[in-house]
């Protein structure tokens, strides 16, 4: 499913016109991701929770040349499912 099918399920689960599901799907989107810039952990019952991590600086390998590369430190964005949605896919 890509985002233009989902704004059209959740305008028709809604009962949203699409234009209105697209607005509130961007509003999700923008709040989640300033939260997560700011260090914040989202926790929605049932569906899951977003939060970052911290991953170290390391030494990997370009493939192409085998050569030793420094790979940066990085703040990543994680997601962990919830009990409920967890069940449901299974």
């Amino acid at each position: 499913m890509n985002k233009s099918e989902l704004i059209a399920k959740i305008a028709e689960n809604a009962d949203l016109t699409k234009a209105e599901a697209g607005r509130a799907l961007k509003s999700f989107e923008e709040t989640v991701t300033e939260a997560m810039k700011n260090g914040e952990k989202i926790s929605i019952v049932g569906f899951g929770s977003f939060e970052t991590s911290q991953r170290a600086a390391r030494t990997g390998r370009n493939p192409q040349t085998g050569k030793e590369i420094q790979i940066a430190a990085a703040t990543v964005p994680k997601f962990k499912a919830g009990k409920t949605l967890k069940d449901s896919v299974n």
